[in-house]
């Protein structure tokens, strides 16, 4: 099919074999590319109680038929696998020049398996794969990986790699690229550390023929002008993400003191902060009009250029701990970066510490120190000690379900959804969100369903496809619109756009059809998107989840007494309740039926799931 190679680079690593696996158009037709296409792929390794670490796991690095069809803001490649930090299904994105790199390999994406006896990186340049030794790789931070692989190939390859919390199996490591760029999230670092691998390095400048190529040229055109028109454009290439900043808190949206407070002083943190003290320039992944990265330039004698801090990292460092010193929060992400940690994870982590120490649970004789609200110099500390396994670190380095359970703590403090810590989005600010990280695939999510760009002030045409602006406090109605949000949001990660892109419904359509050939329109991208959803949900249920699973704990869903969520509780009985029944899902079980699994072309997942 047009806009693919049609095929993927299967690697074992434990034979050391490298081979392609065609993919049929059948299958390209039905799951697209991206984090779908790997969770076709990745569904037939899943088995009940799965080792999330063992060699038999596999893991993906997928790129969808948007990459390499000059259509702005399409290089972002998708990494899946069962999730070290949940064992549930587990999805990151990442953008840079790693995805159009990938693509331009040959390949549709890259199939990775077994483990390596020794360190290794893997090379794929030409349509061919290599196999190299990382022993003199492995122990060095990501940079410095980055750095010597690029030296090694020549100058033209992109580079995904891990650092220490990967090769140290940390629930919540990530995988960097291009520099600051990550694959944060679900801990698939940690997956890549068990292999043995260390690094996958891609090269090429490949591109896969398109069906209508004029239909593309004017398609392109439009979307430039679709971004360059967009509101938000000046204020992320100003502040870049953390331009929310101040909207958030006046909405009630960036939890503070790990989520019991919604107001804080957020000149301190906002982005014209960042811009007053550093010098600051941004950049833009490849293909981007925006450039929404950051950068900060001589930061200090020993760190000359720091990679962001993005308004997640910024939120979950200051914020949540109530931490306004903001060279230590620079210097917490460029740890982080370092090292390959998932910032949002670990900011949650040690926030939780530090409630639980002012709560009396974590006693200064266990933490080693005290652990306050605010106190930077600690936080840097417990970076530290996470990174290096040592004391309080080891325990906090698992996250927030297995803190509460190792210092005694009420898991119904602990902020996490099946294993995966809260993003700094307030699940009270927005009732759809609420609901979206209950039943989303890979726990508490914000990306999959983006009701922070929604039901935002200003944002009152909504979408197409019947997705419409609504009172955010409004439970009523939110479990249907809650499902096209996320039938919607899984296109993103699947074409792969960025989630900031602007293009709306029809102009997608109308590109992937150029792109393939194959007619789309508008409404089947919202079947496309449940069809992904409902595939990933019946890969979770082999994995354990029932409906019992898809709840919040009290910590993050209990009203607060000020700000603009004052009084107000996500009503998720209601609202879960429509949802399944809008869903197709059965609501004791928390299984999609299996006439919903048949009606999206899913046999053999409603085969397994109901014999």
């Amino acid at each position: 099919m047009k806009g693919y190679f049609g095929r993927l680079l299967k690697v074992d690593l434990t034979t050391g074999n490298a081979e392609d696996l065609p993919l049929g158009d059948d299958d390209l037709r039905r799951y697209v590319g991206g984090s779908t296409l790997a969770a076709r792929i990745i569904y037939d390794y899943v088995t009940p109680g799965m080792d999330p670490l063992a060699p038999e796991n596999p893991l993906v690095f997928a790129a969808g038929p948007f990459i390499g069809s000059n259509i702005p803001m399409v290089s972002r490649a998708a990494v899946c696998g069962i999730a070290p930090a949940s064992g549930l299904w587990g999805e990151a994105t990442t953008g840079g020049t790693f995805p159009v790199r990938l693509k331009g390999s040959g390949y549709d994406g890259i199939l990775i398996t077994g483990r390596a006896a020794k360190p290794v990186w893997l090379l794929v340049e030409g349509g061919k794969a290599e196999i190299r030794d990382a022993g003199d790789l492995w122990g060095r931070d990501t940079y410095r990986t980055q750095e010597l692989i690029d030296r090694e190939a020549g100058g033209k390859a992109s580079t995904a790699c891990i650092g220490a919390a990967g090769e140290r199996l940390i629930r919540y490591a990530g995988i960097m690229n291009d520099e600051g760029r990550a694959a944060g999230r679900c801990g698939l670092g940690a997956l890549m550390g068990a292999k043995n691998l260390k690094a996958v390095a891609v090269s090429g400048n490949r591109k896969a023929e398109v069906a209508d190529a004029e239909k593309l040229k004017t398609l392109v055109e439009e979307a430039r002008e679709c971004i360059r028109s967009y509101p938000n454009t000046n204020g992320y290439k100003l502040f870049g993400t953390n331009m929310y900043m101040d909207l958030g808190m006046r909405l009630g949206d960036v939890p503070a003191k790990y989520f019991t407070k919604s107001i804080f002083p957020v000149e301190k943190v906002h982005g014209p902060a960042f811009r007053t003290r550093y010098t600051m320039t941004n950049y833009a992944c490849s293909g981007c009009l925006i450039g929404c990265g950051r950068v900060i330039k001589d930061f200090s004698a020993e760190i000359k250029r720091v990679d962001g801090p993005e308004y997640e990292t910024v939120a979950a460092f200051g914020p949540l701990c109530m931490n306004f010193d903001i060279d230590s929060i620079v210097r917490a992400n460029h740890f982080c970066n370092l090292h390959g940690i998932d910032s949002m994870s670990c900011g949650v982590s040690i926030a939780f510490a530090m409630h639980l120490y002012e709560k009396g649970i974590l006693t200064r004789e266990r933490a080693g120190r005290e652990i306050r609200w605010g106190d930077g110099a600690v936080i840097l500390d417990l970076l530290e000690l996470i990174i290096s396994q040592q004391g309080i670190g080891a325990v906090l380095s698992r996250g927030v379900r297995e803190m509460a359970a190792a210092f005694g703590a009420d898991p119904e403090e602990a902020a996490q959804v099946k294993g995966l810590e809260f993003p700094m989005h307030d699940s009270r600010a927005y009732q759809g969100a609420a609901l979206a990280y209950a039943v989303g695939p890979r726990g508490a999510c914000h990306l999959k369903g983006s009701f922070y760009n929604l039901d935002a002030p200003g944002n009152e045409s909504g979408l197409d496809l019947g997705i419409t602006f609504s009172n955010k406090n409004d439970p009523a109605q939110k479990g249907a619109l809650t499902a096209k949000m996320l039938h919607f949001c899984e296109l993103y990660n699947s074409f792969t756009l960025c989630q900031f892109s602007p293009m709306p419904a029809a102009m997608i359509a109308r590109t992937l059809a150029a792109i393939t050939g194959v007619p789309t329109g508008a409404m089947d991208l919202l079947a496309f998107g449940e069809r992904s959803l409902n595939l990933k949900r019946a890969i979770n249920n082999r994995l354990g989840v029932t409906r019992q699973d898809d709840r919040l704990p009290r910590i993050v869903r209990q009203a607060l007494k000020e700000g603009a969520t004052a009084g107000i509780e996500p009503d998720m009985e209601t609202m879960l309740k429509e949802f399944y029944a809008v869903s197709g899902w059965d609501w004791e079980t928390g299984k999609p039926e299996k006439g919903k699994l048949l009606e999206l072309g899913l046999d053999r997942a409603a085969k397994d799931l109901w014999g």
